[in-house]
């Protein structure tokens, strides 16, 4: 991969939490070679506010840090909707590590020691599938419900930044229901946006889309509520 100047505007800006000065060191200059721009923060404390205001594009995260662990940096991070990919990058490898890593909101996960060219292709894969850039500088065409962030224009419906994964009759349903966040939709009007057209369906598969859904909803932010009688709203969790 050719490598890009120092004086060259970088194409991804990196946020490294990292408390080994070496190892921040090493990947601030190997990075910066590659063409991505780090920021490196030793401290967990200083961490989130050094996340908040440099608006990194991808976060590389170790778990063992002063003040504050990788993992309460991450948990606070989310619960302050602070949706910028992470990376987990430790020493601890255990699967109990990764699934707590996981479900306090990491999208990725990268054992000690490491290769550099899998770091790289790992930091660029989360970078690609963030929000584009397009849609967070104008945001007239991004509409944002709870945890979920709805770009109007091409449709599609991301969690902290990576696509949902949704078959076309979900989509059409949470696209429907996303119109009106917070609003009940009849079960009359789902069933026409998501089978359109379909006389040969039964009434109660919406049914089937709605359970689907709300599962795959689960820790987004937002909750499928049924209205028994009014149809489904969606709810952003407290």
């Amino acid at each position: 991969m050719p490598s890009t100047s120092s004086s060259a505007h970088p194409a991804m800006k990196l946020l490294l939490i990292e408390d080994d000065p070496s190892m921040q060191t090493a990947l601030q200059r190997a990075l910066g070679r590659r063409g991505i721009g780090v920021t490196g923060c030793t401290d967990g404390r200083q961490a989130l506010a050094q996340w908040s205001s440099s608006q990194p594009d991808v976060v590389v995260l170790d778990l063992s840090l002063p003040g504050m662990d990788g993992l309460q940096v991450l948990t606070q991070a989310r619960s302050q909707g602070l949706v910028t990919p992470v990376l987990i990058l430790t020493a601890r490898g255990t699967v109990g590590d990764r699934i707590m890593g996981l479900n306090s909101g990491a999208d990725d996960y990268l054992p000690k020691p490491f290769d550099l060219d899998e770091l790289e292709a790992r930091v660029r894969a989360l970078h690609r599938r963030r929000v584009p850039a397009a849609r967070e500088a104008d945001p007239g065409g991004l509409q944002v419900v709870g945890g979920l962030s709805h770009d109007k224009d091409s449709g599609a419906i991301y969690h902290r930044g990576v696509v949902l994964d949704l078959t076309p009759r979900e989509l059409a349903l949470l696209q429907t229901l996303l119109a009106k966040p917070g609003h009940a939709v009849s079960k009359e009007r789902l069933f026409a946006q998501v089978f359109p057209g379909e006389d040969n369906v039964q009434y109660e598969a919406i049914e089937v889309v709605v359970y689907r859904l709300r599962k795959k909803l689960a820790g987004t932010g937002v909750t499928l509520v049924t209205l028994r009688g009014l149809g489904y709203l969606l709810k952003i969790d407290a």
